[in-house]
């Protein structure tokens, strides 16, 4: 039997982890940094922040409930989003720690420094190798430890804000919203990074006694009382001497000077650093398990998963985040780093409350026992407002974070991706979502039309036989919508001949169209309509009948002489309200099975809707065809199951469903060897070129759908239909 971690964590002890891990850089550091941004209204930022930090607590509380074990955030997003979001979630949580670690290193060692004379950045360069030491060797804070510190702290901190609340002027509150609120959302992106660690308490769900009742009360309280802390100590800082704070190194203890006794200020020196120095060690020792939990997941090399005989740390993974802490200190001034940190962890909080939503609305296992309340739009809120801070933040956090999510894709395609088969909890939700809109509107399309008629197009050199096989497939799609059939044969003639002299000029050709299909009509079970129209571009004459008499499907001769090599951006374009279907068969007679051929994602309404009523003309079986990878997910499969069920509800015709595994489009062509004919679509457009049916359609008796711009989704839909299918 495996060993589990003893729940031996109690609210108090959530609490002291959760307060510890806020209360450091957020308010002996950037209060007088961020000062600058918003004057007096830094108290409304701090205010803002924890609100739109409060949907990503309350998302995290619930996904704890549902996986309580080690892991935290990573483990959430990885599982959520699938292993492309979790490797931009995993290097951008990684980056967030470490930069957050390094604040409080560049940002403690002045309050280090208040009774010494000694240079900033060599001594927090000492302290970041002595703790990168440390943790190699393999020294753990113990739970009795945080809790000590965190209880000096806010003892101090209740000192301080009682100590120094009777000198706070009035007049120092005067033109409060005079930055506007430019100021202060860039103020609350800054700030934002002070309520990070309210979702630490995730990574020890696993150790946590009662986690349906704990996590969620844990989150939220320590999330309140942080807030309220943060708004008093604020208030003291503004209140007392605004002025003389603003980009202070030291805001909390210089206030402390002017307000308290020389205990008292001692008292805040003495709790800053404890905090800070404590803030820096957790970074560390946090974000260097980033590496190693998604070197575990392969994600990435297996050295960082690597762990010393000796110490029993992943000393990889610490001394790779402890190069880039030390690289942070050294070379990068501390406003950038405080905006890094906050920029990185807004965007990793934005993807917690997307993952959320991929949980709730997928179909894979997930049973929490909290519920985040005012779901979805508690985590709506909580995207658009990390986005619009990520807009209010400058130019260089917010191209750190787009290298940050340009980087970790590279590197997933570069190294992951060869490596993981998993999907996330967000596929699958947007793959049952596609599904649902497909079947609603093949529902719509099959049972829902009102009566259209359609256009068969022909030209000069379309053969007798041809035609009849055209007829054959148009009849069928008429009749069952009380339409009619209008057959036009499309001259051609050069362009210095004038219409109106080739108009009055009936050929050997044209009358022995009209011959044959007066023939074909009389024995239609539709009424049929045909004449000839002469032009300079027969493309362009039918895209113009076809819009002029509200044609909804035109059907060519795909292999025909105009329509093949010919094929123009008109009449197969993305903009033409009309799809056309082109028939490449040799023969439509003793249909006893139509394939119906995936096109890289959800079959094209229209496309099902021709399939059933030719099977059900022809008393044939459709046969749903879908190609999935070899290594598809659980869920993949019964995505499809459940697809092709929904599916075979809405056909009149006897349906079959065959899920083909196979890497390339030769499992699909071999899939419908069987079939008499076989229906594609071209829905991926000009952009993505070579869906799985044109492979198909390649092995001749094939009927090819070319949907309009109202069948088609955009270029984003298609790219992203191409990833979850």
């Amino acid at each position: 039997m495996p060993k589990e971690l003893e729940r031996d964590l109690g609210l108090f002890s959530v609490l002291a982890i959760s307060i510890g891990a806020m209360v450091g850089s957020g308010i002996f550091i950037l209060p007088a940094l961020a000062l600058e941004m918003a004057g007096p209204a830094v108290i409304l930022a701090y205010v803002l922040a924890a609100l739109i930090v409060l949907p990503a607590a309350l998302s995290k509380a619930e996904m704890a409930t549902a996986m309580p074990e080690a892991g935290g955030t990573y483990l959430y997003i990885e599982r959520g989003m699938g292993p492309l979001l979790g490797t931009i979630a995993g290097i951008g949580t990684w980056f967030a720690l470490s930069f957050k670690g390094a604040l409080a290193l560049v940002g403690g060692v002045p309050y280090l420094l208040w009774y010494f004379e000694l240079p900033i950045k060599p001594v927090a360069l000492v302290l970041a190798a002595v703790l990168i030491l440390v943790n190699l060797l393999g020294a753990k804070q113990t739970g009795r430890l945080q809790v000590g510190i965190v209880a000096i702290m806010l003892a101090a901190m209740i000192w301080f804000v009682g100590g120094s609340a009777g000198s706070i002027q009035s007049a120092s509150f005067d033109g409060f919203l005079a930055s506007g609120a430019g100021g202060i959302l860039e103020a609350t992106g800054f700030v934002f990074v002070s309520y990070a660690g309210v979702t630490k308490i995730a990574s020890v769900a696993e150790e946590i006694e009662d986690p349906d009742r704990v996590i969620p009360r844990g989150m939220i309280w320590s999330l309140g009382f942080t807030t309220l802390l943060y708004v008093l100590v604020v208030i003291v800082i503004v209140g007392v001497d605004p002025s003389g704070i603003v980009g202070s190194n030291t805001p909390v203890a210089d206030v402390a000077e002017a307000t308290m006794s020389t205990p008292g200020v001692a008292a805040v020196v003495i709790a800053a650093m404890l905090a800070l120095i404590s803030t820096a060690n957790a970074g560390l020792l946090s974000s260097s398990r980033y590496p190693f939990a998604m070197s575990r997941d392969d994600l990435a090399p297996p050295t960082f998963a690597a762990v010393s005989d000796r110490f029993g740390t992943p000393v990889t993974a610490i001394a790779l985040t402890g190069l880039v802490m030390l690289a942070l200190i050294a070379f990068v001034p501390i406003m950038s780093i405080a905006k890094l940190a906050s920029a990185f962890q807004i965007l990793v909080f934005v993807l917690i409350n997307v993952a959320l939503i991929a949980f709730r609305e997928s179909d894979i296992a997930y049973d929490p026992s909290y519920k985040s309340p005012l779901y979805p739009w508690m985590q709506g809120f909580g995207v658009l407002g990390g986005l619009v801070l990520l807009t209010q933040m400058g130019l260089i956090p917010f191209v750190g974070a787009i290298v940050i999510i340009l980087g970790s894709v590279g590197w997933y395609f570069a190294y992951a991706h060869r490596n993981v088969s998993r999907e996330g909890a967000l596929t699958d939700a947007i793959r049952r979502g596609m599904d649902r809109r497909a079947v609603d509107e093949t529902r719509s399309v099959c049972h829902d039309a009102d009566e259209s008629d359609v256009l068969v197009a022909l030209t000069e050199d379309t053969t007798a036989a041809a035609e009849e096989r055209l007829l054959d497939v148009a009849i069928p799609i008429a009749r069952a919508r009380d339409g009619t059939v209008t057959v036009v044969q499309f001259d051609q003639v050069p362009d210095q001949t004038p219409l109106s002299y080739a108009e009055s000029t009936l050929s050997t050709a044209d009358k022995a169209f009209e011959e044959r299909t007066a023939a074909l009509a009389r024995d239609a079970s539709v009424p049929v309509e045909y004449g000839e129209i002469v032009s300079h571009d027969i493309d362009r004459a039918v895209e113009n009948v076809a819009d002029l008499h509200g044609y909804d499907l035109v059907v060519v001769d795909e292999s025909g002489p105009t329509f093949s090599e010919n094929l123009s951006d008109v009449i197969f374009g993305p903009t033409r309200s009309f799809d056309v279907l082109g028939v490449e068969a040799e023969s439509l007679d003793d249909i006893d099975r139509i394939a119906l051929v995936d096109d890289g994602g959800p079959f094209d309404p229209e496309k099902v809707r021709i399939a059933n009523l030719l099977a059900t003309a022809n008393d044939a079986t459709i046969e749903l065809v879908h190609g999935i990878e070899p290594d598809a997910t659980p869920e993949r499969r019964d995505s499809v199951d459940r697809y092709h069920a929904e599916l075979a509800d809405l056909c009149s015709a006897p349906t079959e469903s065959a899920i083909v595994e196979g890497d390339d489009t030769a499992a699909l062509v071999r899939a419908t060897d069987d079939a008499d004919v076989v229906v594609v679509a071209d829905t991926v457009g000009a952009v993505l070129r070579d869906g799985p049916g044109d492979a198909v359609a390649k092995r001749g008796n094939a009927l090819v759908l070319h949907p309009g711009s109202d069948g088609q989704p955009g270029l984003i839909g298609r790219l992203v239909q191409r990833v979850v299918y």
